[in-house]
């Protein structure tokens, strides 16, 4: 019970800080849903029930009355195709898993989860607490988040002229960054970037986040694995 609740204590350590730099996305989330229509209580139950940032924003923005619900859903389901390919990685690494925990697992997967766990599967086993440590802290901030966003919005008007909304797309750029300490990390990353702009530029919609994968997968594909890059040399 000690060691569970130190794995816990550990998620949560482990997470906070990549919350609290991200509080800004919560607080314009919950500011632009206001501003989109939506009461302080509609926009907390959407945080609380939906749980996906860049998803929900997507639908504040594309939010109508009456609202296109065939079109939200697919935009939804379109920008949110990544969490298959986060929760395929992380499945190896859930042995000690049970099959209900995972179900649990995947309802708080989210970018900065999906990396800190990825991290810590490098040195140490992936466990069900330390996991639950770092989805607990995410879902309370999220929603904590939203609320006082939300609330505060009814008093800021255009919250997002603040620019406060990059703050949480810095915190994956850090992530994404420090993620590898071997060169094949940057022509994957590289390839994702230019094809999710030039696509975001050119193509309606978010087909972006599809055809910045897809890119980054085919090139790590194509790329020789690290030891055999070693081999060669």
């Amino acid at each position: 019970m000690s060691e569970t609740r130190e794995e816990f204590r550990d998620g949560v350590i482990t997470i906070a800080p990549l919350e609290l730099a991200g509080t800004p996305f919560g607080l314009i989330f919950g500011a632009a849903a206001v501003t989109a229509g939506l009461s302080p209580g509609e926009s907390v139950l959407m945080s609380a029930t939906m749980f996906a940032g860049s998803a929900q924003f997507l639908a504040v923005s594309l939010w109508s009355n009456p609202a296109p619900w065939l079109w939200l859903a697919f935009a939804v389901l379109l920008i949110n195709l990544r969490h298959v390919l986060m929760a395929a990685s992380l499945a190896r690494k859930m042995e000690r898993f049970q099959p209900w925990q995972r179900w649990l697992a995947a309802f708080v997967l989210g970018d900065e989860t999906w990396a800190m766990a990825e991290r810590r599967a490098l040195s140490r086993p992936l466990t069900p607490a330390f996991y639950a440590g770092m989805g607990v802290t995410t879902y309370v901030w999220w929603v904590v988040a939203t609320a006082v966003g939300a609330i505060a919005g009814s008093f800021i008007p255009e919250p997002q002229r603040f620019g406060l909304d990059f703050a949480f797309p810095a915190v994956v750029i850090w992530i994404v960054l420090g993620f590898s300490k071997s060169w094949h990390a940057a022509p994957v990353v590289a390839a994702s970037a230019v094809v999710a702009l030039l696509t975001h530029r050119f193509v309606e919609g978010t087909w972006f986040v599809v055809a910045g994968g897809l890119a980054g997968m085919i090139v790590a594909v194509l790329l020789p694995a690290p030891k055999q890059a070693a081999d060669e040399r």
